[in-house]
């Protein structure tokens, strides 16, 4: 992790306590700016299933340049939180391919239209779909369910330390609330 003499201060928004709009359509009209989402096909057979990370140069990766492109993955048990962290300049696009995640992401751009605002996803093989989480977006996640969860990601730029900011998951600002939302 960066040193904090590296990051300029972020500022946090003050957001009521919840998990903000639950995202139930890549068209949704509450996705906080700039994030993009495409469903994901699978082609399932008596084997397993076939399911296409990216192409680079198209769908949520068509700006992300071939010699700089990182590709990674994680694997998360269940239960565990991932959560906040950003970039300056950097965009992740993910794509969860076992088990299902609590994406949680908030705009922590002063200048964007969407600023303070907070989006659920509910991501992976019942939900196969990607999304692209542009620079300033806080993100993180939870492993929900009783399976492990594996994560892959691109993105645009390899991995730099001066360019992620952390923020804790239990930022007072966001005010997520990753408890059991019994609805």
């Amino acid at each position: 992790m960066a040193s904090p003499s590296i990051l300029p201060r972020i500022e946090i928004p003050s957001c009521p306590l919840g998990i903000g709009s639950v995202i139930l359509s890549p068209e949704s009209d509450q996705l906080i700016g700039g994030v993009r989402v495409q469903p994901q096909a699978i082609w399932p057979d008596d084997r397993g299933y076939f399911m296409e990370v990216a192409r680079l140069g198209k769908g949520l990766v068509e700006q992300f340049p071939g010699e700089t492109t990182q590709v990674s993955c994680a694997l998360n048990y269940p239960g565990a939180i991932k959560a906040f962290h950003f970039h300056r300049h950097q965009t992740d696009c993910w794509l969860v391919v076992k088990g299902m995640l609590q994406v949680a992401l908030v705009d922590l751009r002063p200048d964007s239209p969407t600023f303070g605002r907070k989006n659920t996803l509910y991501l992976g093989q019942l939900r196969p779909w990607g999304v692209s989480i542009p620079p300033g977006v806080g993100h993180g996640y939870k492993v929900i369910g009783t399976d492990p969860a594996m994560l892959v990601y691109l993105t645009d730029r390899f991995y730099s330390p001066e360019d992620e900011g952390r923020i804790a998951h239990n930022e007072p600002g966001i005010n997520y609330d990753w408890e059991l939302q019994h609805k």
